[in-house]
């Protein structure tokens, strides 16, 4: 199958590397709103200018969406599924029905099939929620985040008016993650299972108390946490924060017989080097399932919840139940 990507940062580099991995898959072109002479693939992958995108509509079976969740899938997506099959992985939880609803009306206009908010959360973590609670029915999820670089928090520091660069990392508390684990079921805040500390390069003459006030009251990001904002210099960044760690866990519990004497615990867990190429590795594995339906006849927006898991893998009915089942 051919992809391509439209965007190429941190997250296009990882669906590069996750392309190279499957060889029923082959990475055919990358597309860039920059100027694509400055752009330089891993793999050697040819760069094109966005604008010239449409003139591929007959060679890219699927088209992997590479933005930010801020500002730039809520535009790029619906506008792409009206040429491609494409994938995002918008990951703004609060916005998600408004993002599928915009997405489902242009495809299925188009006829194509577009998947959004794939990844590990949503993602992954969505299909581990989804699984547990149905078999636990009485019960309670918890997803903790990190330490981690979250990704679409950082770009979203970095489109604030005076910001250079930014890291955010997501913190989990280990007292909430204590009390889970535990079984007790606790009530628990937004506050009180999260910090996030943000590291933050603004630019010169840059009002940092704009900044920080800005990042704290921003909605769905960072209103509803225990915010730290530092200021540090371009080599601290590139020193100290460099890499793009991240996991989390999933955990539920419940309860089991007749008089539900019996605590169950269901918990799954991530531990990422790197969080891009981990994300590009699901995206690309998502790839594969939305061509398949594809070819069904299927249109429209989907999400993780709608793909067969057989659909992910490239190995047939029968090499599953022998090796996998």
């Amino acid at each position: 199958m051919k992809l391509a990507i439209f965007g190429y940062g941190n997250l296009g580099r990882g669906v590069e590397c996750a392309a190279k991995q499957n060889p029923d898959m082959e990475l055919i072109a990358v597309f860039t709103r920059r100027d694509p002479s400055s752009v330089h693939t891993l793999t050697g992958v040819p760069v094109y200018s966005a604008s010239d995108i449409k003139s591929f509509k007959d060679q890219i079976d699927v088209l992997i969406i590479c933005g930010g969740s801020a500002t730039d899938l809520p535009a790029l997506t619906p506008v792409l599924a009206e040429d491609f099959h494409v994938i995002d992985s918008f990951d703004t939880h609060a916005n998600i029905p408004t993002h599928f609803s915009n997405v489902d009306k242009s495809a299925k206009e188009s006829g194509h099939l577009a998947l959004i908010s794939a990844g590990w959360d949503p993602g992954l973590f969505s299909l581990n929620r989804l699984y547990a609670s149905s078999v636990l029915p009485h019960g309670a999820d918890y997803t903790f985040w990190g330490r981690g670089v979250s990704q679409g928090h950082s770009d979203a520091i970095r489109r604030i008016k005076g910001v250079k660069d930014a890291r955010q990392y997501t913190v989990p508390i280990q007292e909430a993650l204590d009390k889970v684990r535990s079984g007790q079921q606790p009530m628990l805040s937004t506050r009180q299972k999260h910090l996030r500390e943000c590291y933050v390069v603004a630019e010169e003459g840059a009002d940092l108390d704009r900044i920080e006030n800005e990042i704290k009251t921003m909605p769905n990001y960072f209103s509803d946490y225990d915010t730290t904002v530092t200021f540090i210099s371009e080599e601290e960044l590139l020193r100290d924060h460099k890499e793009l760690p991240h996991g989390g866990f999933v955990i539920r519990t419940g309860k089991t017989g007749v008089r539900e004497e019996h605590t169950e615990r269901i918990e799954y867990s991530l531990k990422l080097d790197s969080n891009p190429e981990f994300t590009g590795s699901v995206l690309v594995a998502c790839a594969r399932a939305i061509l398949k339906m594809a070819n069904r006849g299927e249109t429209g927006c989907r999400t993780v919840f709608d793909i067969a898991p057989a659909d992910l893998s490239p190995l047939s009915r029968d090499e599953l139940l022998h090796s996998m089942l």
